[in-house]
């Protein structure tokens, strides 16, 4: 099986990108066990809803690991998941992430998820700058033809 590795210039924000999820997952229960930073809405329909997101966000994911696994062979992709957004990863990361914080009920948890925003704004920018380097003219026409980052119409 192929095994990707991020260029090495990338590899701290890889490991940036995910402390608020690992984050999230160590600090988010202490809400519920301790009774504190609870969201405040009605709990059952917040951690049912926090549910649904989390397997949205793993469905994109998954969706995201599979079409990369099967098609990625050092190419510039342009198709499956990718003909949508240009960085469905760390789309999925958020959505996993935000489905977290409405699963453990936390408005701490809800915080770390809304910081995880701009990290994730600045891991893209800077990857970016690299795969403009790696495939060139290509990959800006590919941005031209794709314009959207994370979400379709808005970002």
């Amino acid at each position: 099986m192929f095994h990707y590795r991020p260029p090495k210039e990338l590899r701290a924000l890889f490991i940036l990108h995910y402390a608020p999820l690992v984050l999230m997952i160590l600090i988010g229960p202490l809400t519920a066990f301790y009774g504190v930073w609870e969201i405040p809405f009605p709990e059952l329909i917040t951690i049912f809803l926090g549910i649904i997101v989390f397997l949205l966000g793993a469905f994109v994911y998954f969706k995201w690991e599979i079409f990369w696994h099967q098609t990625y062979k050092g190419q510039l992709v342009t198709g499956g998941i990718f003909q949508y957004i240009r960085h469905p990863h760390y789309t999925s990361i958020l959505i996993v992430g935000f489905g977290l914080a409405l699963f453990f009920y936390s408005i701490f948890a809800v915080i770390i998820a809304l910081i995880a925003i701009p990290i994730m704004i600045w891991s893209i920018i800077d990857e970016e700058k690299v795969l403009i380097k790696q495939y060139g003219e290509p990959y800006k026409e590919y941005m031209k033809m794709v314009p959207w980052r994370m979400i379709p119409k808005i970002f």
